[in-house]
Parts: structure tokens; sequence; C-alpha cells
């Protein structure tokens, strides 16, 4: 049992991805919510992922099918940004927590609670926003629901998503799924939406754009799920690469072993990481994946993901091996020739980017 003092409150880096937020969820959510098995509260339905896998959704089985669901609040500030807004992230970090797992995503459920006095032209805006970017990820909005606050009572905007998707039983991709052997791919750039938010926070400039790399995935990854032997898929968000890297090394009891001048980073987002002070490898992606496959397949997987737009600047980072000492550990293998371990973040360093 979790003890709490009086003086105990939730702080920034509870929501943030990281080692803070991981004590969160599992002292108060996993103790609080009830585990049971979904196939004993309802009978008809077969076995899934649940909560206390701590995947990007959950699923059920139906027939000769797994039903996969996810949902995301999304609080990001400024709500419109170099590259995106709070409509376009908040259809594509659900969609993209839905297809990582292998299935197809389908609908959408949307909630959006706004503070009294909000600009309607701004609201229109991030709607439109949002119905394009179903349509680019072929998914339809089911059903939704719309709250207004007392003005000071929230600050501006917040939108959550629920997503459905279905895969065929025993074709989901789990965390937990990558073996010795495996390679680790990224499709593209590091860091982009984290630093393209602070840097326009901090009013920086750039000789050219620096902008945030939110895009929905699906299409993407059913190109390179349709190839097979993809053995784990995860989207760096909350917490960045590192989180991202130790969250799959932890779940599939392995280590992951990254090679730093393979990494894939945007001069600008390097150039703004140092100047600001933070380590790249820990802000958010909105618009990556990390994929681990079999070896034999990575270059027709990488071949593949370089073909679409999305993907264009992909790269092999690293490959799989057996824990170190019974620990699952991240280490990178430095560009001059050292080894050092890739921690999880404490939380992530740039609050309200998603």
């Amino acid at each position: 049992m979790v003890i709490i003092k009086d003086d105990d409150v939730v702080e920034l880096a509870h929501g943030a991805g990281g080692k803070v937020m991981d004590s969160l969820i599992k002292n108060f959510v996993l103790e609080s919510f009830v585990k049971r098995s979904i196939s004993k509260s309802i009978p008809f339905l077969g076995e899934g992922v649940g909560l206390e896998a701590l995947e990007d959704g959950g699923s059920f089985q139906v027939g000769d099918f797994e039903i996969v669901v996810s949902i995301d609040g999304h609080t990001v500030k400024p709500v419109f940004f170099p590259g995106g807004d709070l409509g376009r992230l908040a259809v594509s970090g659900t969609v993209n927590d839905v297809a990582v797992m292998g299935a197809e995503p389908l609908v959408l459920a949307c909630s959006v609670i706004v503070e009294e006095g909000y600009p309607l032209k701004d609201l229109k805006r991030i709607l439109d926003s949002a119905n394009a970017t179903t349509e680019e990820a072929d998914i339809v909005i089911l059903t939704g629901d719309t709250k207004v606050m007392p003005r000071r009572e929230l600050d501006e905007i917040v939108f959550t998503t629920a997503g459905i998707g279905i895969v065929e039983s025993g074709k989901i991709v789990r965390n937990s799924g990558l073996k010795a052997g495996d390679t680790i791919i990224i499709s593209g750039t590091i860091g982009d939406h984290g630093v393209a938010l602070l840097a326009a926070r901090e009013g920086l400039e750039f000789t050219t754009s620096l902008v945030s790399d939110v895009a929905p995935l699906s299409g993407l990854i059913r190109e390179i799920r349709n190839l097979g032997q993809i053995t784990a898929m995860k989207d760096p968000t909350r917490g960045g690469v590192s989180s991202a890297l130790n969250d799959l090394a932890q779940s599939s009891k392995a280590s992951i072993w990254i090679r730093e001048e393979s990494l894939p980073f945007k001069k600008e987002v390097k150039a703004a990481a140092e100047m600001l002070g933070i380590d790249p490898l820990e802000v958010t992606c909105e618009g990556k994946i990390i994929i681990g496959c079999k070896a034999e397949k990575a270059e027709e997987i990488l071949d593949t993901l370089k073909k679409n737009k999305y993907g264009k600047d992909a790269a092999i980072i690293g490959t799989v091996k057996p824990p170190i000492s019974g620990k699952p550990l991240v280490v990178m293998e430095t560009s001059v020739g050292g080894k050092r371990v890739v921690e999880k973040p404490i939380g992530e360093p740039i609050p309200r980017v998603c």
C-alpha cells in the first residue's frame, strides 16, 4: 500500500513520460483500478492486453480478431505551433498509439473541453485541422463530447481522443516482443516536435524553419507491417526516444544497443537543444516510430520507410542483445568509441508539448 502524506501533490513531472510518471502509474493508477480478466468480466470476450501491461493501448478478443483501444488527452501550449496544432496532434497521437500495436485504426471518439471566452475562429481552426487529419489517416470521428469551463478555470482548451482499431488474433505487436539479434530502426529525425515548440516559446530563430513532425502514421505502419517480421513498435512521445527505448528493453527483458553516429537529427534541433541545455533524446516526437524487427528483414523495412514521405530520414540505429548482468539496459556506443547507459528521463524536459 502506498502511504500518502498530507502535503503530497501532483507535479508536472507526474505526466511527463519518465520515471516519475512511471511511479504514479504503478503506485496509484494500477493499485487503484481493479485488475481482473476481461474474459471473466465479460464472458463472451477473449483475453487481451490489459492495463497492467502498460502498452500504448489495451485490447480484447472478439472471434478471430483483437480490438485495440487507446486514449490520450492533449494539453499542448501553444495550441498552434510550427508545423501543426492541437487538432492534428490529438488525432495523430491516438491513431499512432493504435497503429504501433499492429492494428488498423478505424474510428475515434473526441472530447473537447474549452475555456469560456475562447475565440470561436480558433476552435473552428482546430476542429477543421482534426478533421483533415482523420481524412489523411482514413478514419472517422464516430462520437464526441463538448464542455465549456468558466474563465480562468482552464487554460484555453483540452482535446482528448480515444481510438479503436482491429487486428487479426495473434498478430498484435507488443512492447515485449524484442529478441536478441533483432534490429532497431527509427522512422526519421529525433526531437523535432518538442524542440520546435520550445523554440517557438522562447522566440529562437534559425536560418531554416524548425517545425513539428506531428503526423498520423497508420499508412506508413501498414506498409511495413505487411512485410512481416516486426517484433515491436513504439512511438517516442512523452520522454522521447530515451523513454521509448527503455520501455521496450524493460518489457522485452533485453538490452538495446544504439550507435550515436547512426541517430538522425536535424542540425537545427541539435543546435536548439544545445542552446537550451536539453537532451534531444528525451524530447517528444509526434511523427516517428521505433521499430524492432528480425535482422534479415531490416534493409527491406528501411527501404520501404524511405519511400514514404514520413519515413524518408529513417535509419537503422542499433540492435537487441541479452540483458546485461540480468538488467534490461539501453546502451549507446558513442561517436568517440566509448559506451554509456541511456537512462529513462526523470520527466519530459519540456512541459505541455503533447
